[in-house]
Parts: C-alpha cells; structure tokens; sequence
C-alpha cells in the first residue's frame, strides 16, 4: 500500500518501490503482510523487505529438485546480504535493492540474516527433525532471527525486547509448523490423525505456547510503535486455541480455512498495546 513518507535507502529503483514488495508479501505470506500494516507508515517497506526476502530463501526448497542447486541458491543469497553489509551496488533485483537499502539504513544485525539463511540449508536434508529439541532449534533459527530484524527496524534493540522476539518467533514457527500439517486432505480421509499422533500434537502445541507467554512476560519491554513486529504471536495464539478445540487432530478440516477475523484481532492488538 502507497505512502508518502518513505524510508531514503528504498528508493533506488521504482520497480522495487512498496506496491511490488506489498504484492509479492501480501499473496505468499498473509500473515506478515497483516502485521505489517500496523507497523508506521515510514517503517512499513522496510518490514515488507525483510518479510519477501524470508519468503524468497524459505521458497527454495519447493523450487529445486536437487540439493546442490538449493545450496547454489541460498549461497547467491549469502553473496546479496555480503554486497549490502560491504556497501557494493546491489543487484537489480526486485527485493535485494530494497533489502539492501533497508540494512543500510537500519544498520541491521548481520547474524541474524545469516542463521535465517542457514535454517533454510537445512530444509534441503529432507529429514525431519530428530527430536522435540532439534525442532525447536529449527523454529528459533527460521524464524526468531525475523522477528528480531523486524524489531531493529522499528528501533527495539534492547536486550529484553530481542528475547521476547526470540520467544515470539519460536512459538510461531512451530504453531505455523502444526498448521501446515493440515493442509493435505488426503491425510484427513485417510484417517492419519492417530491417538499418538494427537498426543505428538499436542506437546508440541504445549511447547508453542510456552514460548508465546514467556514473550508475554516481557510484553513491557515493546515499546508500542515496535507492536507491529510481535504480532504473529496473536495469530499463533489463535491458531493453537482453534487446534485445542479440535482435540489436537491437525488434519480436522476446521482448521484448514483462515481466521476471517485475523486483521480485526490484530487490529484490536495494536489498538490496546498487547500481543
């Protein structure tokens, strides 16, 4: 969506402006996308920035149909963040011109990209995570490190607001994992939703939501123009409450239609200064 107060570092190229970013968010990652509206109107591109290129490095595995050019990929990401941290000209690309200008701008935390890119080398294995705690390593590196950008950008850098974040992105990459699930109806008609299973569901659902409260109980540390950023935590919130009410079947057809109120909760969120 258009603004007139727009961020300096993002205006390099019109083809890369807000509406392309917007475009590609709003259609690949609905949630950020929501999100990101409450955010000031002169931060927003730069959330929709770092949301596409999550989307572009999480994609890569659906894209490829073999591991080393996966790994080809993600390094060619690697060599855009290196160019933008080393202050060369950017590639004209639709979202590493924005990213670019947006780290420049921000003087974002490099490490965070880089364990972003790096859970994703790992969604090139194709072998699930071995246990409860490689799945949680494997929420925090693919998602904490966003959520944590996300608050730098909307100028949240102390210590108890990036732990919150980390708390925030764990507990809404492993909802987001549980949902993602569901989507397969053959699994559904195949009767696939088993006692264990379930069971399997449901801690793991535990293990989300701990991770959402422990977030919550540094809620005083976001400053309210930073809300925008922890507000996947009122949609992995809603989400693990539907999948309790479906006795933790991930593959309940109630489940697989979005939330048609999701943008309200989140713009009751953003209006009381809580997630």
């Amino acid at each position: 969506m258009p603004d007139e107060t727009r961020s300096p570092g993002l205006r390099s190229d019109p083809a890369a402006d807000e509406p392309s970013l917007s475009a590609l968010v709003r259609r690949h990652d609905r949630d950020r996308y929501q999100t990101a509206l409450f955010a000031a109107g002169d931060r927003r591109e730069a959330l929709l920035a770092l949301y596409a290129f999550n989307y572009e490095i999480a994609r890569i595995r659906e894209t490829v149909t073999q591991s080393m050019l996966g790994q080809i990929r993600l390094q060619w990401w690697r060599e855009m963040v290196d160019a933008a941290y080393a202050g060369t000209p950017p590639r004209q690309h639709p979202v590493v011109l924005p990213l670019s200008g947006v780290i420049r701008e921000f003087r974002l935390t490099r490490g965070h990209f880089d364990r972003l890119i790096d859970a994703r080398e790992t969604d090139l294995a194709d072998e699930p995570p071995a246990s409860l705690a490689a799945l949680q390593d494997y929420a925090e590196g693919s998602s904490a490190p966003l959520v944590q950008l996300a608050l730098e950008v909307l100028g949240a850098r102390e210590a108890m607001a990036q732990a919150a974040a980390r708390q925030v992105g764990i507990g809404y990459a492993l909802a987001g994992l549980l949902r993602a699930m569901g989507l397969d109806a053959a699994d559904y008609e195949a009767g696939r939703g088993t006692p264990a299973l379930r069971c399997a569901v449901r801690e793991i659902a535990d293990i989300a939501a701990a991770h959402l409260h422990a977030a919550r109980e540094r809620r005083a540390a976001i400053p309210r123009s930073a809300l925008a950023a922890v507000l996947p935590a009122i949609i992995a919130d809603r989400f693990l409450a539907r999948l309790r009410r479906a006795q933790y079947d991930p593959f309940a057809p109630a489940l697989v239609a979005p939330d048609p109120l999701q943008i309200w909760r989140l713009a009751f969120a953003a209006l009381v200064g809580r997630f």
